[in-house]
């Protein structure tokens, strides 16, 4: 057993050493070899992950083949159903320690437990669930003649096959489970490869579907590589059938071309620069406090977050003078502390490329309104990974820090000149993933939310994030869409079938 005390607030949680889960076994790398899990908040380490070989990688994917070529998974709904359910009950009955070891290994604030943290992923399965029940795999298109030949034709809805589903640091039960709960569903079977900063709570979730599910040998594997040519092959194996990729578009682009010569589906889900707009008419204090408030939730790493606040000219200084009030009143805290909303960022690696930016920042003219430099923290805080709540004034849309992805608490607000020209700065970007319009004006609000080239939208307060919703984005954010009907459909193929009349 293995103690996942978050910081120091937190309170210690023993759970069993991260394994990997692979054809129904929990087992350590081949080779032995471990990499330390540290918490973000202190720099310490709080386990050891296995450093998964070409061998364990090898191994999985031979695993989930044969699971999906020579089980009833693929084919027998109620043997889904069942084990669903169970991993659904085995999630709710560990919750509590399954929130510490996110807090712990993430850095994760425990407010975000009660929505993308824990509790909306955990409904996700049980909707999906729910949705697998009812699905219609098989739909009549009825009798036609085409070329003379009276036939009936049915369309029928399969499982892709074998996914290799790759997810990152920044909530990951959250984005492992819109991955592995829609594909399971499907009747695929599932390789999932966490990024390394956070490869606890995959084994976690491997364990519970070893200990806690009747889920076959094989259909569920969980593999922890640290290098990128080990898990390269996830992406080149002629074995797997789909890649579900979440992360930087950069790596998305390359996971595209080496899943190219085997023609794998792939499905991503990258980067974004998401844009909030206050039109005119809009409570522009009300905008700018709340997206300063989104802009530091989990020290800004979430890739749907508004991070470019884009707001009248004439009410500009207004906005910034919000803004930074409203960051420096919320602060970098303790994520375990109750009243957390911006804790540390991954690893040092994430500071110092967060740090970067501050710099550019003011290479490129801009100025802090409040924050810019990297947190000082006391305690055992101090070997942590911090950065100060960030509003940069001063810059336009065609400067780096408008256009780049930070992925840090880092707000930089953009005076526009009416709506059009609103609307052009949002689109101004090699990202569409999310963004949100206020306006006293509601239809005003909608025309402008049309014209925004986005998955995702809020309008004046709306919430879009719920398991029954599809989460996805345009341009360089992505390909496919997860979550909703629509992410469950990724992991089925589409087959007709046509029989004499």
């Amino acid at each position: 057993m293995v103690s996942a005390g978050s910081t120091t607030g937190g309170t210690a949680i023993s759970l069993p050493a991260a394994q990997q889960l692979i054809d129904g076994k929990l087992v350590p790398s081949s080779s032995g070899a471990t990499f330390p899990i540290l918490n973000p908040a202190t720099g310490q380490e709080i386990g050891q992950a296995p450093d998964a070989t070409a061998q364990d990688v090898d191994a999985a994917i031979a695993a989930a083949r044969r699971a999906f070529d020579e089980s009833d998974w693929s084919t027998n709904r109620e043997l889904r159903l069942r084990c669903l359910r169970q991993l659904h009950q085995a999630l709710l009955d560990e919750a509590d320690a399954f929130r510490a070891l996110t807090t712990a290994e993430v850095g994760m604030p425990g407010f975000m437990m009660g929505a993308a943290g824990f509790d909306v992923p955990v409904d996700g399965l049980r909707w999906v669930t729910d949705l697998l029940e009812s699905y219609e795999f098989e739909s009549d298109l009825g009798v036609a003649e085409p070329m003379g030949i009276p036939s009936r034709r049915t369309v029928r809805r399969e499982p892709v096959g074998v996914v290799a589903a790759i997810t990152p640091w920044n909530v990951p039960t959250q984005i492992n489970l819109a991955k592995v709960g829609p594909a399971l569903a499907a009747g695929c079977t599932v390789v999932l490869k966490p990024a390394p900063d956070t490869p606890w709570v995959a084994c976690e979730l491997g364990r519970l579907v070893a200990e806690h599910t009747d889920i076959p040998a094989g259909v569920f594997n969980v593999v922890t590589p640290r290098a990128n040519d080990v898990a390269a092959q996830l992406a080149t194996d002629p074995r797997v059938d789909m890649v579900s990729f979440t992360g930087s578009t950069a790596t998305g682009k390359a996971i595209m071309a080496a899943a190219a010569p085997t023609l794998k589906k792939v499905f991503l889900e990258l980067g974004g620069k998401s844009a909030a707009i206050a039109l005119d008419d809009a409570d522009v204090a009300s905008v700018a406090g709340a997206t300063a408030f989104a802009a530091c939730i989990h020290a800004g790493q979430g890739c749907a977050i508004t991070t470019r606040l884009v707001v009248p000219r004439e009410k500009y200084d207004e906005a910034v003078q919000v803004a930074a009030a409203t960051m420096e009143s919320i602060g970098a805290k303790d994520p375990a502390h109750p009243g957390a909303i911006c804790g540390p960022v991954i690893s040092e690696v994430q500071r110092d490329r967060v740090a970067s930016y501050l710099r550019l920042a003011e290479e490129e003219g801009g100025r802090f309104a409040t924050g810019g430099r990297v947190a000082a923290m006391d305690g055992d805080l101090a070997g942590g990974y911090w950065i100060e709540p960030t509003v940069v004034a001063g810059l336009d849309n065609s400067s780096r820090l408008a256009q780049e992805e930070i992925f840090g608490p880092v707000l930089v607000v953009i005076p526009h000149d009416g709506d059009d020209d609103a609307v052009r700065i949002a689109n101004d970007s090699a990202y569409g993933l999310s963004g949100s319009v206020d306006s006293a004006d509601l239809e005003r609000a909608r025309a402008v939310a049309r014209r925004i080239r986005t998955g995702t939208l809020a309008v004046n307060g709306g919430v879009w994030f719920s398991p029954d919703a599809p989460f996805g984005g345009y341009k360089q954010s992505g390909i496919g869409r997860e979550m909703g009907v629509a992410g469950f459909e990724e992991y089925l193929e589409t087959k007709t079938i046509a029989e004499p009349a």
